[in-house]
């Protein structure tokens, strides 16, 4: 599938992994794993961002494209953006940002994300979400839940339990509301590059900095964001040494997603 870039950030420092997208999975750095991943599906061009020069001389000598960019970055979205600046991308060219932790990220999950954009000119982002099936997943706090309107389009993301079902949880909360789909975030994004251009000037806004959700500002300010469902979320990316552990095994195997 093409049409669209991939862009991968990559930063040295983790504070429970430091240094992880150089970890070994199965005689590969991590980072070329996801690479691999990226190249899998078939996008256009597909470029490493990184502010460090180790990861960088990794990547390189494995063939990828690298764009050094500033250490200054709080987000990946914003070290996306100096990317397409750096690469003169056009305003209506479609990036998916491939977290640099994902290597059995499955490339119809890439593909779909940037298909959101690419099928809805008026999307300037796209992600995408899953089911929420359970009660404890419903109500648990750290479960971004999101509502959508008829064309998939997110209408509110909320670390509460929406939508709330008023006469069902007045009564009880140890079941979903089943009047409507409750939907659960999950964290993979597309962006135009119009929006990326735009967000440079996006400050932080109330409901942002209220929920912790980054991507409340970009409804905030009035940008469509498209969303795909899927039926289960993809497995974890590696944010421990048991993740890493369990991640090799099954890239040993051969077993990683198509």
């Amino acid at each position: 599938m093409s049409g669209y870039k991939i862009v991968i950030p990559a930063r040295y420092a983790s504070s429970r992994l430091p240094g992880k997208p150089l970890i070994d999975l199965a005689g590969k750095p991590m980072i070329q794993h996801v690479y691999e991943r990226a190249l899998e599906a078939g996008a256009d061009d597909v470029v490493v961002a990184t502010d460090d020069e180790r990861i960088a001389t990794v990547a390189r000598a494995f063939g990828a494209d690298v764009v050094m960019t500033s250490p200054d970055h709080e987000n990946g979205t914003e070290r996306i953006a100096e990317v397409a600046a750096v690469k003169g991308w056009s305003n209506d060219t479609v990036v998916v940002n491939l977290q640099g932790d994902e290597p059995l990220i499955p490339k119809s999950l890439i593909e779909l994300t940037a298909q959101g954009l690419l099928d809805n000119a008026d999307a300037g982002m796209s992600s995408v979400c899953t089911p929420v099936t359970t009660a404890h997943d419903a109500f648990d706090p750290n479960v971004v839940k999101v509502v959508l309107n008829e064309r998939h389009f997110a209408m509110y993301f909320s670390r509460a339990p929406i939508p709330w079902d008023r006469d069902l949880y007045k009564e009880s909360q140890d079941e979903v509301t089943g009047r409507m789909p409750v939907y659960r975030h999950i964290g993979m994004y597309g962006y135009r590059v119009s929006f990326l251009n735009d967000y440079r000037e996006m400050a932080p806004c109330p409901i942002e900095l209220t929920e912790s959700l980054e991507q409340l500002r970009a409804l905030w300010y009035g940008v469509n964001i498209h969303m795909s469902v899927i039926d289960q979320a993809p497995g974890h990316g590696i944010d421990t040494p048991h993740d890493v552990e369990r991640v090799a095994a099954i890239l040993k195997a051969g077993h990683h997603n198509d």
